[in-house]
Parts: structure tokens; sequence; C-alpha cells
């Protein structure tokens, strides 16, 4: 069956236009996975991305797994609740554009719809902008959560291109 789906490409040129979400309690955290682990970033692509039909990386072998995570230029970041996992970014830097990708970017079902994402997105984009880069970036399409345009949106961020695919 051929669907057909919207995608956006948004960005954002600096700090100053971002407009945070809250941090919803201090039982929040945030850390960057370091060292690497990706069965980590596997676990988050399977689990968030089985209901919008995030593909791409369920052929990926192990080696290529630990080849991309390793990479000096991803950085991905875990968020928490106490001690349970709750969401994920994946920061990819191009150097030769001095910009930052937010490459994937989600929160487990459990956890959606409980203003979390304002926050999350928020700090993805605070992240991003720390190596210093003069943009950041990122692609979201009908098959995301509903409310992941709208989020970008009401964080600062603007659409630049849109295009139909049919997949």
């Amino acid at each position: 069956m051929i669907e057909e789906v919207k995608r956006n490409y948004l960005d954002i040129y600096s700090l100053q236009d971002l407009k945070e979400g809250m941090k919803p309690s201090d039982d929040y955290s945030l850390s960057l996975i370091d060292p690497i682990n990706f069965q980590l970033n596997k676990f988050f692509y399977k689990n968030i991305g089985k209901k919008h039909k995030w593909v791409d990386r369920l052929t990926w072998s192990e080696e290529k797994w630990i080849n991309y995570v390793s990479s000096k230029n991803v950085r991905t970041y875990v968020f928490k609740f106490k001690d349970d996992l709750v969401g994920f970014f994946e920061l990819i830097y191009h150097e030769q554009k001095n910009e930052t990708e937010i490459a994937y970017f989600g929160i487990l079902e459990e956890y959606q719809n409980k203003k979390l994402g304002s926050y999350l997105l928020s700090e993805a984009i605070k992240k991003s902008f720390k190596d210093n880069v003069s943009r950041v970036w990122v692609h979201t399409c009908s098959l995301d959560h509903r409310n992941a345009l709208n989020n970008y949106i009401a964080r600062g961020m603007k659409v630049f291109k849109s295009e139909n695919l049919k997949i």
C-alpha cells in the first residue's frame, strides 16, 4: 500500500530564538550517553519508531550501529524519570556546514502527551548550539507524533522546506 507523507524541514539560527519548554520536575534528568552504548540507541529507535514507521535502521548490523554511535560527530542524550527511560535525541554535527542536525528525537509511548516534548526539544536545541554552530535543523513528517511539527514551531524553529513523498 502506498501512503502519501508530508515531510517538513525546520531550522533555527540562534539560541535567542529558542522559546524554551519548562523542565517538568527535578525527578527528570538528561544525560549524554558516555561511554557510548549502541543498544540504547537501538532500543529507542525500535520502540519509539515502531509507531512512526522508522525503518531505515532496522536492518543495521551490530557493527553498523557501533560505527554510527562511535562517530565523533554523533552524540546521544537520554531523558529519564528517576531511573526509568523516557526518551532520547541524537545530534549529528556537520562540520563542513557548521550545523547540527537533530537526527532522531522521541519519547516512549507511556510518557507521551505529558508535556515532556517541549522541554526535551528545548534541551536538544541548546545542546546543539554548544558547538557554536550557525544553524540547528531537523525534519519531521506526517508519520511522526501528531504534536511534533507544532512542538518544533513552538520552540522557535521555522519551516524552510516541505515535500510530499509516496512510501
